[in-house]
């Protein structure tokens, strides 16, 4: 990978993470009130409640891949692996590191994945 391109991909990492890190805050925030504002209410007002909290884990549930997918893109450019496959081991190419720049694998390899997980 040329060197400008990767630091272009860090520096998006880096932002992404950041708004992940304010994305779960102001979650927690609205869980919070949630959770506070949890008076003894009618059926419909509890299970809207109920529903709205396992919306909320969920998001946060999400995040947490992302982060842990972004950590591990920073980590593969520390060790100058960044962009290259995990299975196949070919390069990733730049359009798709782009669109997903913690992207684990190459198109062909996350087709065949995605085949056989269905």
């Amino acid at each position: 990978m040329e060197q400008n391109f990767t630091q272009k991909m860090k520096d998006a990492l880096l932002a992404l993470k950041a708004e992940i890190y304010n994305s779960i805050s102001s979650g927690n925030d609205e869980f919070k009130q949630i959770m506070e504002g949890s008076e003894p209410k009618d059926s419909v007002d509890a299970a809207s409640d109920d529903i709205d909290r396992k919306m909320i884990e969920a998001l946060g549930s999400q995040d947490v891949k992302r982060l842990k997918l972004i950590d591990s893109a920073l980590l593969r450019i520390e060790q100058g692996k960044y962009g290259l496959c995990l299975k196949c081991g070919k390069k990733i190419p730049q359009s798709r590191l782009q669109a997903i720049p913690y992207a684990l694998m190459c198109v062909d390899c996350k087709n065949a994945e995605e085949k056989r997980n269905r």
